[in-house]
């Protein structure tokens, strides 16, 4: 597995992770579940926090991703010419 691959992949995951939590921080919002997210001892705030994180990973992956084909596409332009 390259390098881009593998983080288009981390990217991939924490997007879904995120989106995740924001529903675990609904759902607990909304008092549906209450009682299994207070036995995982999970608040609101913790919740929109991972989902913050998770967003905030999957942008700088998909980004670094992004520089990393840029950077791979210029030196193989560069070879050509």
């Amino acid at each position: 597995m390259g390098h881009f691959a593998r983080l288009q992949l981390i990217g991939r995951i924490t997007y879904y992770a995120g989106w995740l939590a924001l529903l675990g921080g609904a759902l607990l919002h909304l008092n549906i579940a209450r009682n299994f997210f207070l036995a995982m001892n999970l608040s609101k705030r913790n919740l929109f926090e991972a989902s913050v994180v998770c967003f905030l990973i999957c942008m700088a992956s998909e980004v670094r991703a992004r520089d990393v084909a840029g950077v791979d596409l210029s030196a193989g332009l560069k070879k050509a010419a």
